[in-house]
């Protein structure tokens, strides 16, 4: 019944954010215009007139749904094992986009974050783990270790849904009228970031303790025998 419930949380974890990933390709449509006063950029007209902010936002904006679909597959058991090639291919797509492009045009970006030092701090630290998951998952896979690549896959993959968890809270509970923006923002990076972190650890606290009364009981059969 566990590992039932398990699946179900997972499979429906993947389907909330296959459906916001489409919901932020919609989002993301609006910024193919290149007009500077539409959406997020209205709040930054104090960068937009810089060109290598303005290459790093478009970079990041136009391939992290690309790091959302691609982390989507990776996490399948039968996707794994029927596509053991893909995997590897898509898995590489995924590194490279956060390890390449990503990390560093997100932490110019984060240089120049909404809401205050709360805000630039919580993006960087995101930067920081974003880059650090991600390569002790791929150094874990190079060695052989494939439960300890899952777990920091997982924990990147975390890292990488923040943004969505950052827009649905937004969405959700942000008033113009009531909040101040600023530190709205600020706090909302990082609540985003805390949420996906402690879904990730509960999601991996339970697999390992599933994955321990496994191999218990195959031991208590091996014994009886």
């Amino acid at each position: 019944m566990k590992s039932l419930g398990i699946k179900i949380i997972k499979v429906s974890a993947l389907f909330l954010v296959l459906v916001f990933s489409i919901l932020m390709l919609k989002t993301i449509s609006q910024y193919t215009s290149f007009d500077k006063n539409i959406g997020f950029l209205a709040f930054k007209q104090q960068v937009v007139s810089n060109p290598y902010w303005m290459a790093f936002f478009y970079i990041h904006i136009f391939s992290i749904t690309l790091c959302l679909l691609a982390g989507l597959t990776q996490f399948s058991n039968r996707f794994l094992t029927e596509n053991r090639n893909l995997h590897k291919i898509i898995g590489k797509i995924y590194v490279y986009n956060i390890l390449v492009i990503n990390v560093p045009a997100c932490f110019v970006l984060g240089l120049f974050s909404n809401g205050g030092l709360i805000g630039i701090t919580g993006f960087l630290i995101q930067d920081v783990l974003w880059a650090y998951f991600t390569v002790a998952a791929v150094l874990f896979i190079r060695k052989e270790n494939v439960n300890r690549h899952r777990i920091y896959m997982i924990l990147s993959y975390a890292v990488t849904t923040t943004a969505l968890t950052f827009r649905i809270i937004k969405n959700l509970f942000y008033n113009e009228i009531q909040h101040d923006y600023e530190l709205f923002y600020g706090l909302n990076v990082w609540a985003a970031l805390l949420i996906n972190l402690t879904i990730a650890y509960v999601i991996l606290k339970k697999d390992l303790l599933l994955t321990g009364k496994i191999k218990t009981g195959k031991e208590n059969i091996d014994t009886d025998k």
